[in-house]
Order: C-alpha cells, then sequence, then structure tokens
C-alpha cells in the first residue's frame, strides 16, 4: 500500500531538468520533430501529430508503427485522407481496435478539409470543434504544433505526476490536480515538454518499473521516498460480464467465404465480419441462417472494453450460394484487404482460413 501523503498543493515540476533530459534522450519516432529540429525551427507538422495521437489511444507505440507508416503512404496529407472512401480507411485500421476511432478520424479529416481549406488547425479552443477531437488530443496537438501553454496528460504522465504527488487516491478521483500539477509547469516549449512527460512515464517512470535514480524529477518526487511501485493506487474495476454467441463460416464449393458489413452505428460499426448470431448474457442455441451440414470447429474468445465474448464457431458450405444475398463472397487470398476486426480474423483462422 502506499506509505506517503499527498498535499493539497502541487509540488512544482521542474520544467528545466526534463527539458535537459528530454534534449539528450527523446525517443526517435516517426511523427515526431526531434528537439535539436525543433531548436532549428523546424514546426511538427498537426496532421501526422493529429494522426499518431488518435492511433495511440488504448494502443502501443510498437503497434502503432506499421499502421502510421501505412496511412502516410497511402495519405500524405489530411485531404487525401478525406478524399479516401471511409471503407478504405476502415480496411487499413483492421487489427488496432476501437473502430469509432477508424470512423471519426475520416470525419475529422473531411470537417478539416471542408471547413479549413484542408489546413488542420493548431489551437486548443478550435481543434475542440473537430469531430472525435477531445481535450486531450486538442491540447496534444495544440502544444507540439504550436507550443499553445496547454498541460498535455495522457496515461503516462497520469501515471509519473502520481508517484510524483504520492496521490493516495486513484488518478481517476485527482484529475483536476493532476491536470494542475502539469499545468503550473508548462514551459515556452511547451511541445517539446508535452513529449518530455511522456517519455519519461513510457521509459524511466514505467508502468512495471521506476528507474528513480534516472529520473530528472527524482529530488522534487514524493514516491521516491516510498514505495513508487504503489502509485497510481488502482481504482477499484467493475466486473466484466460476459456475452455468448455464435459465428458461421460458410464457404462455397470454390473455398471462398461469405462475408459481410456489420451494421452502421454500434460496436465495431461497419467492419466486414462472418454472419452471426447476437450477443447474449447466456448461451443459447445456433440459429443457422441457411440449411446445410454444420460442424462446430470451436470457440473463440475475444476480450473488449466492457466484456468478455464467447463466441462458437461453425462451419459449412452452402448448397446454394445464391441464397445468401446481403454480403460478398472472399478468396482466402484476398482477407487480407478486407476490413476484418481482430475478433473475424480469429474466427476465420480457428476455421483454418488465416
Amino acid at each position: 500500500m502506499p506509505t506517503a501523503a499527498a498535499s493539497t498543493d502541487p509540488l512544482p515540476l521542474d520544467a528545466t531538468a526534463v527539458l535537459a533530459w528530454y534534449d539528450r534522450h527523446a525517443r526517435t519516432l516517426a511523427w515526431r520533430v526531434a528537439p535539436e529540429d525543433r531548436a532549428r525551427g523546424v514546426v511538427a507538422d498537426p496532421y501526422r501529430v493529429w494522426l499518431s495521437e488518435v492511433m495511440l489511444q488504448q494502443t502501443t507505440v510498437a503497434a502503432v508503427g506499421r499502421y502510421f507508416a501505412r496511412f502516410t503512404a497511402l495519405w500524405p496529407t489530411v485531404a487525401d485522407l478525406a478524399a479516401a472512401p471511409l471503407d478504405a480507411v476502415l480496411v487499413e485500421w483492421a487489427g488496432l481496435g476501437y473502430y469509432a476511432r477508424a470512423r471519426n478520424l475520416h470525419a475529422c479529416a473531411v470537417a478539416v478539409a471542408e471547413r479549413h481549406g484542408g489546413r488542420f488547425p493548431t489551437r486548443a479552443e478550435a481543434l475542440l470543434g473537430l469531430p472525435g477531437i477531445g481535450p486531450y488530443t486538442a491540447a496534444a496537438i495544440a502544444a507540439i504544433c504550436a507550443d499553445e501553454r496547454v498541460a498535455v496528460v495522457d496515461g503516462n504522465v497520469d501515471r509519473l505526476v502520481a508517484r510524483y504527488l504520492a496521490l493516495e487516491v486513484p488518478v481517476r478521483d485527482a484529475k483536476d490536480l493532476v491536470r494542475a500539477t502539469v499545468q503550473q509547469a508548462v514551459p515556452a516549449r511547451a511541445g517539446d515538454f508535452a513529449q518530455a512527460l511522456m517519455d519519461l512515464g513510457a521509459t524511466i517512470c514505467a508502468p512495471r518499473q521506476a528507474s528513480c535514480l534516472l529520473c530528472p524529477l527524482a529530488p522534487g518526487c514524493r514516491g521516491t521516498r516510498g514505495t513508487p511501485l504503489a502509485y497510481p493506487v488502482k481504482a477499484a474495476r467493475p466486473e466484466r460480464p460476459t456475452r455468448h454467441g455464435h459465428a458461421f463460416v460458410i464457404r462455397d464449393a470454390a473455398g471462398d467465404v461469405y462475408l459481410r458489413a456489420r451494421p452502421g452505428k454500434g460496436l465495431l460499426a461497419r467492419m466486414t465480419e462472418t454472419p452471426g448470431t447476437d450477443w447474449v448474457a447466456a448461451p443459447a442455441p445456433p440459429d443457422f441462417p441457411l440449411a446445410a451440414d454444420w460442424r462446430r470447429i470451436g470457440e473463440v474468445v475475444h476480450v473488449f472494453t466492457h466484456f468478455r465474448l464467447e463466441l462458437e464457431v461453425w462451419t459449412a458450405v452452402a448448397p446454394e450460394p445464391g441464397q445468401l444475398a446481403d454480403g460478398w463472397w472472399a478468396s482466402p487470398g484476398e482477407l487480407s484487404a478486407e476490413a476484418l476486426p481482430s475478433l473475424f480474423r480469429k474466427v476465420l483462422a480457428s476455421a483454418g482460413m488465416d
């Protein structure tokens, strides 16, 4: 349990020490302008910063790299992304999860093209008026691209400040204090400071390791006087319910698989799926979409943010493929080009179509 007490008055973060550390140890990231380049006047591209920030939500830097490279190769500017079909964006996003981000990404690009002539705003107030951009993303773009002196607080910064202040409560119960602590310290180099705190949280004040001897904030950090890894205090998590359903992998005589688009709203909206039943609280018998020789081939388990899903997977060859009219047939070699989320790639893999 935490041993140090938190004060109602935030301890000042030493921005000078943080920036000196960042100038030596900044991570090299595809969407980032290095501190030495910033010092020479190179300005970060708000499109690339925005794209990276949206991709990094609920995702790791390691996972984002290839997606970011692919997106920027296909759509080098926000105008290019706005002109792309949404379905093409969903295909490229498949596998990153949290698919509402992809839909909001495209809607935001269209809004920038239509309202701002394809020039991405760089002030937080203007950014907040765009689809899918909340306070954190607006602050990150404004700080990194325009040095607007706003606090940028992501999960890494939450953890770092919780340890710095030795917060005795979960971060979610002290958001105002965490933000005030960061805001009080924001220097003229606001963008570099924001990225420095992110890097410190990712590499020095990491989730399972606190390298306090290497941290520029150690002299003022209350967490180092006790047990740094005791912070942040964990919030109680509600029990994640389990839902049940069936997924149907339907082939034709040539070995192609039948796919369809999910509804335009709701979880995994507009992504590609195999046919299936509703996801319900209690197991129920399968309601097969057509008469065929069905064979159960296993179960797929997938964990969403708010529930755990258990799908029984069935497969059959369609005796009359023409009776399936609301989707399309794809050969195994074409599946990589489909907007299949991870769940349905698992379903197809269980049927030997990975």
